[in-house]
């Protein structure tokens, strides 16, 4: 490392300071040559006066720079604000030397014969070229900041948006040379901002530019910077980018931001489900959190995707108790401790044991008389209960009657259960016990002092079923990415949005309802699968493969949210929709329950035929 000498060390604005001090002579200088015409006859007798004013003007210009702080600026980050206080700094000594050659032109005139006084108009045309020559030197010293930066930063940005957050966001970079970014060029839909510039960095055109800009400027990293941007728009967008090979990041919308204020640090990776073109959800957090705070709550699987998230935003709204129950200990204890950690005053308990067992349940509800239960605890994996079908009845529709059962015993409050899409017109096991199990609490609900609702929907993004994970993992490998069909499609929401809205429901419920979540519009696997290759930074069928092996088992194209049989009812949050209750008849449900209970357990291998018997729209063979 190169060594700084005695003065760099421990003078370090010496050097400037001198440099400043002589530009405003020799601007002081010209000035007075400009005044006469450069004519040195009449400018001889002048320099006497002259001369005598250079120390006091080369004094007070450094004593008033470094007061007002002019060497603290850093010119390569300078604002407008800095040059105008570098011109009234400026301004201030000439005055004083004009003060003190006027005082002293009397008292020197009798010992220095022929000496002329200085023109006082020399003065304005002394201040105005002091002004240039020391702004000019800041310039410079900003130009070979900036060219030895661009020498430096070898990653070229290219920013989404040329409004407000764009133009604070490259600030914040100019700002911050640590992060090694280089603003090359802005993109804007607006035809008013095309063929402008923002801090001199040029807007090249609207989202259908982005391609061929990212090939001129040759960008690395990509940046949507339009946080009130409609979803459609940024979803749209986002895949364009998303099919260059560049890093995409972007702002989150405004009202995700704590304060409004743009900083690099929110700043964050595109996620799949920023293509998935939803419009951010809203929950009246007042209510939920009014219904949850003070209860006793218990969450069954709550070591799971869909119970652990639950876990998280229940503890946020002050329960009096939160009861984690689940078969699995591994998640479960993750989930205790870090609801432990974030919140240290929440009294949280957890318990491992399955919904099966009815004897463990009793013990459970008994200790603790939960006033609200969220049934989230099953069986998911569709293929997998394909091969398994008396153990998804065991769990799913046998583990539901048994937790119902206590909830009703217990006298609990409200009983909230996770259905999902996949109950609608069933074609698979899993998919026809959810369906039993919102027959369950639709018959409970009717006889017992417990408010029983379901609610239903679809796949969520990253959860321990979701084929995302799948496609994360195959891409790490190097590809293929298996995809069952070219044509199958699937609603997705994400596990936050997901439980907020089913905290929202359960808040508003009735007893009986079947609560449906709107999915927005479903979504291509294939173009789920593409999207992942990209923003994975590779090319999809160049990089990495997709390959189509066939539906499964119980696996179809599409998935419905609402059975035929079942109006549609709207609530106050235009996401969440009532479905219809149903009228079915108690005695011949719960006799059909308990002959599938006994064929479950002596592993009828005809079980589909006992869960048809109960579910007719459950049509295996499709």
């Amino acid at each position: 490392m190169k060594q700084k000498n005695f003065i760099q060390t421990y003078f370090p604005n010496v050097p400037m300071m001198m440099a400043d001090a002589f530009l405003a002579i020799m601007a002081s200088f010209l000035g007075i040559c400009l005044r006469l015409d450069f004519d040195f006859d009449s400018i001889r007798p002048m320099m006497t006066h002259f001369v005598y004013g250079i120390p006091l003007l080369a004094l007070s210009v450094m004593i008033i720079f470094y007061s007002v702080g002019i060497y603290k600026i850093m010119w390569a980050y300078a604002a407008i604000n800095d040059v105008v206080k570098t011109v009234v700094a400026v301004l201030l000594p000439f005055v004083f030397q004009f003060v003190f050659q006027e005082v002293t032109y009397d008292l020197l005139k009798p010992t220095h014969r022929g000496m002329m006084k200085v023109s006082g108009w020399s003065y304005p045309l002394a201040i105005l070229l002091a002004v240039v020559f020391i702004l000019a030197l800041r310039m410079c010293i900003r130009r070979k900041s900036t060219s030895k930066s661009k020498t430096e930063k070898n990653h070229p940005v290219m920013i989404i948006g040329a409004g407000d957050a764009g133009a604070n966001l490259y600030r914040n970079f100019a700002n911050h040379p640590e992060y090694n970014y280089q603003i090359v060029c802005f993109v804007d839909d607006s035809c008013s901002k095309i063929g402008r510039q923002v801090y001199g960095i040029p807007v090249v055109g609207n989202r259908y530019a982005i391609m061929k800009a990212v090939e001129e400027y040759e960008i690395k990293t990509i940046i949507f910077a339009i946080p009130s941007c409609p979803s459609k728009d940024k979803t749209e967008i986002l895949n364009i980018c998303s099919r260059t090979k560049c890093e995409l990041k972007l702002l989150p919308s405004i009202d995700q931001m704590l304060d409004g204020q743009i900083r690099i640090s929110d700043v964050r990776k595109v996620e799949l489900d920023d293509l998935l073109g939803r419009d951010p959800i809203a929950i009246d957090v007042d209510t939920v959190a009014g219904y949850v705070e003070g209860k006793t709550i218990l969450v069954t699987g709550a070591g799971g995707s869909i119970g652990s998230e639950l876990s998280r935003q229940i503890a946020s709204h002050h329960p009096k108790q939160l009861i984690l129950f689940d078969v699995y200990e591994n998640t479960t204890y993750e989930i205790l401790q870090e609801l432990k950690r974030t919140y240290p005053s929440l009294d949280v308990k957890a318990w491992i044991g399955s919904v099966r067992d009815e004897v463990l349940l009793d013990r459970l509800f008994a200790t603790f008389q939960p006033q609200i239960v969220y049934h989230a605890a099953a069986h998911k994996h569709v293929p997998l209960m394909e091969d398994s079908p008396n153990e998804s009845v065991k769990n799913n529709v046998l583990g539901t009657l048994r937790i119902v059962r206590m909830s009703d015993h217990y006298k609990v409050n409200r009983f909230v259960l996770i259905s999902t899409d996949k109950a609608v017109n069933p074609t698979n096991i899993m998919g026809a016990t959810k369906r039993i199990c919102e027959m369950i609490i639709q018959c409970y609900n009717q006889k017992s002092e417990t408010e029983f609702v379901a609610v239903r929907f679809g796949n969520v993004l990253g959860s321990n079923g979701s084929v995302i994970p799948l496609f994360k993992r195959q891409i790490e490998e190097g590809g293929p990415l298996t995809v069952t069909h070219r044509e199958i499609i699937r609603y997705f929401m994400t596990i936050p949005e997901a439980v907020s809205l089913v905290l929202q429901a359960g808040a508003t419920a009735k007893g009986g309802e079947i609560f449906v979540l709107d999915m927005g519009k479903p979504v291509r696997i294939i173009d789920l699968a593409e999207n992942l290759i990209r923003l994975s930074g590779f090319e999809p069928y160049k990089d990495i493969n997709i390959v189509f092996t066939g539906l499964r088992p119980g696996e179809k194209l599409y998935e419905e949210l609402l059975m035929n049989e079942e109006g549609l009812q709207s609530t106050e949050n235009k996401l969440i929709y009532i479905g219809k209750p149903i009228d079915i008849q108690e005695d011949t449900l719960f006799a059909a329950l308990e002959e599938l209970d006994r064929a479950a357990n002596r592993e009828d291998p005809d079980i589909r035929a006992y869960v048809q018997k109960i579910v007719p729209t459950y049509h295996p063979n499709c």
